[in-house]
């Protein structure tokens, strides 16, 4: 059985989260005021799952790089549960396959993340993304040299600072042509994402 790639992520989270004090004061009013910008950098690991019961698959997995230039448009919204903060932005990604033999998707996603402020310096996010870019990968699933990259997902971020903040999470992504070509089969993949946030006011 393949090992969830969530696992070292989380634990990764756990570890930050009990070295940050709960007496330390932070306010989100603050850091997420209106018309801050974001920068972050991220890493991902991910791996095919065969969510529509295929006979066969490629068994998929790739690591993943992006920079993510973001801003606030809004400032904090809403009370109680929905408590939070929408993030726009534009994220460039690298995505290295590494099995079941060498390639890569290279594009631009628009990355829509929004932030729940009520747990103080542990702040949960969901977030909604969808990019377009090259790509030499050749599989059952898919071979054209375009294709379009979408995600969604969960995660957390700590903030070690008022302005840094570490962030693990989950994403389930999906890559097809968009019946640009054929074959357009696409495939799903788990990932587990790391990333650091620096917010700039």
């Amino acid at each position: 059985m393949r090992a969830s790639p969530l696992w070292p992520a989380g634990t990764a989270l756990f570890a930050v989260t009990a070295l940050v004090s709960p007496a330390q004061a932070f306010d989100p009013e603050r850091t997420f005021a209106q018309g801050t910008q974001v920068v972050s950098a991220e890493g991902a690991y991910g791996a095919q799952f065969n969510l529509e019961g295929k006979a066969t698959q490629s068994d998929l997995e790739f690591f993943s790089l992006g920079f993510r230039s973001s801003f606030l448009p809004f400032g904090p919204s809403f009370r109680g549960p929905l408590y939070g903060a929408l993030e726009i932005g534009l994220e460039p990604v690298y995505q290295r396959y590494t099995e079941p033999m060498p390639a890569f998707w290279a594009g631009v996603a628009a990355v829509f993340r929004y932030h729940f402020l009520g747990l103080g310096r542990v702040v949960p996010y969901a977030e909604l993304a969808g990019g377009a870019g090259g790509t030499d990968l050749r599989v059952r699933e898919i071979d054209s040299s375009f294709s379009f990259l979408v995600w969604g997902g969960v995660g957390a971020s700590v903030f070690l600072t008022d302005s840094t903040a570490v962030y693990v999470g989950y994403r389930l992504a999906h890559n097809s042509n968009g019946n640009t070509s054929d074959p357009n089969r696409g495939w799903q993949a788990h990932v587990a994402v790391a990333g650091v946030s620096y917010y700039l006011r």
